[in-house]
Parts: structure tokens; C-alpha cells; sequence
């Protein structure tokens, strides 16, 4: 059984090794020059795009900015899951925002903003405190810009001005107090059944995801149906096959979604060890119909990105419940080069080994270690 995954980086990789056991062969394509590769080795393989499409058994996806003109070709084929409606959903924040509108899905309330001029309009409407994102490419902090005050819009609007904005809309958010984020991970089927995994807790340094925590502290059954029945509203809406991601803030006891993800998402990597079925082989179950695996927690687990860091000793394996999963790839400053999941039976004691990690890496590179070992302590 083969699956061809559009995009070769390391999402593409841990499916194709979620997948091997299960006698399913992934190859991926490198979206950048449509190249056929192996998605552990990077190795080109010898077989054109056309090939590979028409001898893979279904399509899928590792992120959701593809080159449309491939979307297509695949969309063409019958064997894309999730539907290309569902990717540039959640390719682009002005569609992503029509389909909340549409469902009557709270969310941060927003303007769409096409002029810099119309700028103004968006403070009166909410605030002079704004998040402003681009409506496509960006992530991880990057294509977003905050507006503190109103003295700063002169500065902001002859950035922004140097942007085709017709092109690319911004989506203008009113900044809210929030107290934290949260993700919603699940998978469902062709046959629309849905297996969710419990909400974690995710923590954000200059815009890109640290760490992730769970299940997460302090989640009570009212806030966990809340996010089912969201994720369950927006997988039918879209006839969803497959894992999808949706982050939400948190306001008191009401969930606001921020976005939504159509692959499966960094914030679902604690499964990989602290799940009966991880993220990986769920989506691939589900895209190729076989029946879904237990989401069942098996342990509390912290996922910690390792970010823009090649050099801290391996030592750290020696902490009992120590997973390093490291992605092979050049360092560049702010870049994903591998996560560690992190195992304790509850959060004290993965609050202890958090705190052990702590000793074997630079701080500069984990900023958020300590204090997230610190308020894991109280649990």
C-alpha cells in the first residue's frame, strides 16, 4: 500500500515511519521542484510526479502551503485526503475565518484589510491593540505585526504599504487577554467516526511553539466537549478525512478558535510516546480506511522543541522517560531541528524531569524549561 505525501521535511518523515510498520511505503514530493524523494533518506527517487501519483493509493499532505498548481494536479487525481478544500482552508486566514463566520464558531474578532487605509477603520472597530497576519505563508511568527498603541500606525502602515495587499489580505485581530493556548488534536474517517485526543497545553516564545504539555492542567469536561463539539462542527463542514489540528485561546470557561491546521501539527508530537496510537499512524489509518487506533493517554507528557540548536549532550537520554527525536537537517536560527518528549505517570513527577533535562541543554535555546518545571511542581 502506498502513500505519497505532498511536502518531504520532517512531518513527512514521521509518518513514513509510522507507516512502515503497518507494510504502508510513503514517499513524499518536494513541493519546491516536484521531485519524487524518500521522505527518512531525502534520497531523489527515480519516478516522475505523474508516476507517483497514479501508483500511490491516496494522497495526503505534511503542511498546507502547496503550490496551487500542484493542488490541483492532485486534486485531479481522486485521491486526496484531506479534500483541497480543506488545505487551503487552512492555507488561508480570510477562508479559515469565512468557514468560522459560517458555523457560528467563536473566534478573535477580526477585520480583513485589503488598503493600509482601511487600517484605521479596523482600530475603530476593535482597538487600537492589534495582531495583524498575513493571510497566507505565515507561521511560527513570521508575516505577523503588532500594534500596541495607535502611535505606532504611521511606522506599521508605510511597512505594510510595501505588500500587495489585494494579493494577499491581512486579517487584523483585536488583541486579547487570553490566558493561555490550547490544541485540540483528532482524526476522523471516511466514515465520519472521530477519535480525539485529550487538549494540550501549548506554550509560545517570539511567536513559535516551545512547549506542549499532556494532557493539559486544569482541563474540566465542559471545555473538553466545548473543543470536541468545534472540531467535530469543522470536520463535517469540510467532509474531513484524516488529522486535524485546531488551536484555541482560552478565556475563562469559552474556547476562541486562533486557527486550524489540516495535517498533522507540532502539538501532537507528545503522542509519538504518550499515546496508545500516535498522531503519524492515525493519519494514515485514516487517510488509506483503515480502522483508527485508541487515543488513549499512556502517560503525562511534555513535547519540547529544539529550536535553531545543534550542540547539547546526548546525556540526557539517561533521565528516565527521555525520547529525542532529531530530524536530520541543517541549523538555522529559529528552525525546528528536532523535539524530545518528555514521560512521568503525573505532572510532579514530569515536573522532576523537566527540571533534570534543564542541566543538559543552553538555556538560550530553551527559555520557557524552568518556569514550566516550576508550575508543573503544584500539580
Amino acid at each position: 500500500m502506498s502513500i505519497l505525501v505532498l511536502g518531504s521535511g520532517q512531518l513527512a518523515r514521521m509518518m513514513a515511519l509510522a507507516g512502515h510498520p503497518l507494510g504502508l511505503t510513503v514517499q513524499a514530493v518536494d513541493v519546491a521542484d516536484n521531485k519524487i524523494v524518500d521522505p527518512i533518506s531525502k534520497n531523489v527517487v527515480n519516478c516522475s510526479l505523474d508516476t507517483a501519483i497514479e501508483e500511490a493509493n491516496v494522497v495526503t499532505v505534511e503542511f498546507e502551503h502547496i503550490p496551487e498548481a500542484l493542488l490541483e494536479t492532485v486534486h485531479a487525481s481522486n485521491k486526496l485526503k484531506p479534500s483541497a478544500e480543506a488545505i487551503l482552508t487552512g492555507a488561508d486566514r480570510v477562508r479559515e475565518k469565512k468557514l468560522l463566520e459560517k458555523l457560528g464558531i467563536a473566534n478573535c474578532p477580526f477585520s480583513i484589510v485589503t488598503e493600509v487605509d482601511q487600517l484605521d477603520a479596523a482600530i475603530d472597530k476593535l482597538g487600537e491593540k492589534l495582531i495583524i497576519k498575513a493571510s497566507r505563508d505565515g507561521y511560527d511568527g513570521y508575516g505577523q505585526w503588532r500594534l500596541k498603541d495607535k502611535s505606532q500606525l504611521p511606522d506599521l502602515k508605510r511597512h505594510l504599504a510595501k505588500l500587495d495587499l489585494n494579493e494577499v489580505p491581512l486579517i487584523v485581530e483585536k488583541m486579547l487577554s487570553f490566558e493561555r493556548e490550547v490544541s485540540l488534536v483528532a482524526v476522523r474517517n471516511q466514515a465520519g467516526d472521530i477519535a480525539f485526543y485529550p487538549l494540550a497545553e501549548n506554550l509560545h516564545y517570539e511567536g513559535q511553539l516551545h512547549v506542549s504539555i499532556a494532557p493539559a492542567t486544569n482541563i474540566d469536561e465542559d471545555l473538553n466537549l466545548q473543543a470536541q463539539e468545534i472540531f467535530t462542527k469543522l470536520a463535517e463542514s469540510l467532509d474531513y478525512v484524516g488529522v486535524l489540528a485546531v488551536e484555541f485561546f482560552q478565556m475563562g470557561q469559552q474556547l476562541l478558535v486562533n486557527e486550524i491546521a489540516p495535517r498533522v501539527h507540532n502539538s501532537g508530537h507528545w503522542t509519538m510516546q504518550g499515546a496508545e496510537t500516535c498522531q503519524f499512524e492515525n493519519h494514515l489509518r485514516a487517510v488509506r480506511g483503515l480502522p483508527l487506533g485508541s487515543t488513549k493517554v499512556t502517560r503525562t507528557t511534555a513535547m519540547i522543541n529544539i529550536i535553531g540548536c545543534k550542540d547539547f549532550n546526548r546525556d540526557m537520554l539517561s533521565i528516565p522517560g527521555c525520547h529525542l527525536h532529531w530530524y536530520g537537517k541543517t541549523p538555522r536560527v529559529k528552525r525546528k531541528m528536532g523535539h524530545f518528549n518528555l514521560c512521568a505517570d503525573n505532572y510532579k513527577e514530569l515536573s522532576k524531569s523537566i527540571q533534570a533535562l534543564v542541566e543538559y541543554l543552553p538555556e538560550e535555546f530553551f527559555p520557557m524549561l524552568k518556569d514550566e518545571a516550576a508550575r508543573l511542581a503544584q500539580f
